[in-house]
């Protein structure tokens, strides 16, 4: 019998949050059951498009959704449909965005259409005084998915959600009795701690003894990567011998490669870009930094606690986050200072093996594949 043909709708299929937590599910359900086949909106070619197509997905792209033309994308994505009727399971990655491929698919008849939430967008900063003020890049898109959200409950028959907040934000409290949560779950067996694993990557990174802060994210608003650099500027006035590693890609690195250098840190930053050994990475780092101003449940964190990792997070992250007691959550309101003595307070800890924290607190890929495995078959039967 051939396998159920799931249609997952992204952008990109880099090493971002929802990406990553995809591919968890992805490598681990029974393809001979379930297969998952994807539709972005690039044409450039992904970080994980090859391994895709090993597992024997199919990778199928539209252009970007552009208000400009939005008549001209909503055209390509009824076509798309019109002739790809062996989908009969939409799951839409998208946030809010996602109203445009479930209108369509709706309108094709497609009667299991999912929405999936990742993030929450709850607040918006333009004060020109506040160093945490938001880009009007960053502002359009809040106002755009904040208004395109109301509508999504009017073509989304199934409400998916990495967490509580971020569930609320997409489908309003109201719906809270309907939201299915699905865990950004990891699997927690490559990210226990291993000194030597840890000796191995500092070696390989050249930092020696130092202590090393690290932040995996792309360059985006939402990350706050200014925020880190005074966090780790002042951190270095306190503690000299330290380095940051940073993990991630996107079209603003460059943006703060040259800002670490203005400000005179540039030396002790490893910029690393996108990886694909971020596991690794993990184990070489002595704490965690997490300044982020809106997200959902970041599969980031739940992979640092994994590896024992202390973290020091925004308080815009849902609480329910925290599954191992190794986050502190702090105010974006309070200083980089008063973040940079956090993170030292952390310091000389032993690093936890976490592994059955993260099994007992349902965030494990196994169970978690099974249950999302089971309803796809489910609805199909239906």
């Amino acid at each position: 019998m051939e396998p159920i043909r799931v249609l997952q709708v992204l952008t990109i299929m880099n090493r971002g949050g929802a990406e990553t937590m995809v591919m968890n599910y992805y490598r681990n359900i029974d393809r001979s059951k379930v297969q998952f086949d994807f539709l972005l909106h690039r044409q450039e070619k992904g970080a994980f498009d090859e391994e895709i197509k090993k597992l024997g997905g199919k990778i199928h792209r539209l252009q970007n959704i552009n208000f400009k033309n939005l008549s001209k994308y909503k055209s390509a994505l009824d076509n798309f449909f019109k002739h790809h009727k062996e989908y009969k399971i939409v799951h839409s990655h998208l946030n809010a965005l996602s109203v445009f491929v479930l209108k369509s698919a709706k309108k094709n008849n497609i009667n299991i259409r999912i929405a999936h939430s990742h993030t929450s967008l709850y607040n918006l900063n333009l004060n020109p005084f506040s160093k945490e003020r938001h880009s009007f890049g960053f502002a359009f898109k809040f106002v755009v998915q904040n208004i395109l959200k109301q509508n999504i409950t009017k073509y989304a028959n199934h409400y998916f959600s990495c967490g509580d907040k971020a569930g609320a934000w997409l489908y309003g409290k109201k719906n809270k009795s309907k939201i299915k949560i699905i865990n950004n779950a990891i699997d927690s067996s490559n990210f226990i701690y291993d000194p030597e694993k840890s000796l191995k990557i500092r070696s390989e990174l050249n930092v020696g003894n130092k202590m090393v802060i690290g932040h995996v994210g792309n360059f985006v608003p939402e990350k706050n990567h200014q925020f880190i650099l005074q966090t780790f500027q002042q951190l270095k006035k306190i503690k000299e011998d330290c380095v940051l590693l940073l993990v991630g890609g996107g079209p603003k690195k460059s943006t703060f490669e040259l800002m670490a250098k203005e400000m005179g840190i540039d030396q002790d930053i490893l910029f690393l870009g996108v990886r694909n050994d971020v596991p690794i990475l993990l184990q070489g780092m002595d704490a965690f930094i997490f300044p982020s101003t809106n997200e959902g449940l970041p599969v980031t964190l739940i992979e640092a606690q994994a590896s024992g990792l202390g973290i020091v997070a925004s308080d815009e992250i849902s609480k329910e986050l925290n599954i191992t007691g190794l986050v502190d959550f702090m105010s974006l309101e309070e200083s980089p200072q008063l973040w940079a003595k956090k993170i030292l307070s952390m310091l000389g800890e032993n690093k936890q093996n976490t592994m059955k924290k993260i099994i007992d607190c349902n965030y494990d890929i196994k169970n978690n594949t099974l249950l999302l495995q089971e309803f796809y078959v489910n609805q199909i039967n239906k």
